[in-house]
């Protein structure tokens, strides 16, 4: 129990292993039919034809390609429009009820109106996954230029350094925690945006070959997508992580 204890990969493969054994044995066990819940060897079955008949690489290439490029662009947008309305009181201000408004309503919703501007093609998911991915990175940035310190900033105008070099060298680094924080989040709402993107009026990636599993009956196939869907967000995340422990390496961190 000790080596346990002390290796959190190892009980995290052990969990793995037990919810793949109860996937297995559980459904024939208590009589679910497998269009319900199919078991473990089954989903994977279906895997190897969905591979074969149903162009899973491409699907999932696709969504995969998508989730990426809304994030970069959600991202990029929610940023420089946070930091801007963070250097201007004014502005911020003005903008900052609509900003809340288009918070408020619900993204998915956007889906069948970009649906009717641009049609069955790839424009409607890649905006709804912008749309969702902005607001958590232009929420967060601005929170963090609201509180970066008035003695530092102070500071920094008495040595008569401009708007520019105050940002770069005071208010960017300062809010650098916060914006990482905010693109954490937005990956895993990304590949949401895609998703629902795809549901709604797609004919590629695997938010179709969801709508499509779902009409044939076919569980394991939409078990499968969803999985893979998950991958993607977890690989998303992880990068994130990964550039955020090197960009934020001099910010202590807790062992435990």
């Amino acid at each position: 129990m000790q080596i346990l204890r002390n290796n959190h990969w190892l009980m995290t493969v052990l969990v793995l292993v037990g919810v793949i054994v109860l996937w297995e044995v559980l459904p024939p066990a208590l009589g679910v039919p497998r269009f319900i819940i199919p078991t473990f060897s089954q989903t994977l079955d279906e895997l190897g034809r969905m591979w074969r008949q149903e162009d899973l690489l491409a699907n999932t290439a696709s969504t995969a390609l998508f989730t990426v490029l809304g994030f970069v662009l959600g991202s990029v947008l929610g940023a420089a429009i946070g930091y801007l309305l963070g250097m201007s009181e004014f502005w911020e201000k003005v903008l900052s009820p609509y900003i809340l408004a288009l918070q408020i309503a619900p993204k998915v919703a956007f889906a069948p109106l970009f649906i009717m501007w641009f049609g069955f093609n790839s424009m409607p998911k890649l905006l709804v996954t912008v749309l969702i991915v902005f607001f958590p990175v232009l929420v967060n940035v601005l929170q963090a230029m609201k509180t970066v310190d008035r003695d530092i900033l102070n500071l920094a105008r008495a040595y008569t350094l401009t708007r520019w070099q105050i940002f770069w060298k005071v208010q960017f680094p300062s809010t650098l925690p916060s914006l990482m924080a905010g693109l954490r989040i937005a990956s895993t709402l990304a590949v949401i945006g895609v998703t629902v993107g795809e549901l709604v009026g797609g004919n590629t990636g695997l938010g179709f070959l969801i709508s499509f599993g779902s009409g044939q009956a076919n569980a394991a196939m939409v078990f499968n997508a969803i999985i893979l869907l998950t991958l993607i967000g977890i690989a998303l995340y992880s990068v994130l992580t990964w550039v955020e422990a090197r960009l934020l390496h001099y910010i202590p961190r807790s062992d435990h």
